[in-house]
């Protein structure tokens, strides 16, 4: 059973820990990015976290109910820390542009973080905030609320299943991510032409292209639908069709 977090206001008394800090949810937050960059997602332990804080585990059930609820804060940083680098101009399609980069580039500085919480639900205040963000800019824009829905669990999705892709590419050891890099030249490249024409002709264009994120391509291919539909309110988007 979980452990009862300690209200805030009883917080406050905290005395300093043996690295004479004074404990906070975000200074254990931020040490708990640390400790998953520097030993992955299996090394983040109450007993080593407590350790990189100078304070005992038992401490961490003062801020958490346990290392899930810390999990959800550290998703709830991740996001904020992307709608903190943004900001908006009112013009939709540049805004929903620029807040998905932020949020891919956000999990990306932490890609042991990202592949522990991308596909978690935080119902955090700052995560709360980025999801009011996108369904402002899309109401705003003039979408129904069904459509702007649709493409708000579209868009997050997308953001957050690449965060979490490209993560995982960033988190193997730099040797294994080297290798996988130079499999476009070292074995795609030299693949024969009689029996696979379509990657001999291509094999440049790969090399060149698969070590890189197509999140932006991607991206822009979703805000590229969305801008025609705008423009051509009677066309139902396809999940309009089959869900009515």
């Amino acid at each position: 059973m979980a452990k009862e977090v300690v209200p805030e206001p009883a917080r406050r008394r905290r005395r300093p820990t043996r690295q004479g800090t004074v404990l906070s949810e975000r200074l254990i937050v931020h040490t708990a990015l640390r400790v998953l960059r520097e030993h992955g997602s299996a090394g983040l332990t109450a007993r080593r976290l407590g350790t990189a804080l100078g304070a005992d585990p038992s401490t961490l059930y003062r801020y958490f109910a346990g290392m899930d609820d810390l999990t959800r804060a550290i998703g709830e940083e991740l996001m904020g820390q992307a709608l903190d680098s943004w900001t908006a101009t009112g013009e939709w399609r540049a805004d929903l542009r620029a807040l998905g980069l932020a949020i891919h580039s956000s999990y990306l500085a932490h890609p042991q973080a990202a592949t522990l919480t991308a596909s978690r639900v935080t119902g955090r205040p700052r995560e709360i905030a980025v999801d009011e963000t996108i369904l402002g800019i899309l109401r705003t824009a003039g979408f129904p609320d069904a459509a702007a829905v649709r493409l708000y669990h579209a868009f997050i999705d997308l953001s957050l299943a690449f965060a979490a892709l490209d993560a995982g590419a960033l988190a193997l050891a730099e040797e294994a991510r080297a290798t996988d890099e130079e499999m476009w030249t070292s074995t795609y490249a030299r693949l024969p032409a009689q029996s696979y024409p379509h990657i001999a002709a291509t094999a440049p264009l790969l090399a060149a292209r698969m070590p890189h994120s197509a999140y932006p391509f991607v991206l822009d291919t979703l805000l590229d639908s969305a801008a025609a539909r705008l423009t051509a309110p009677h066309t139902a988007f396809p999940c309009d069709e089959a869900s009515a």
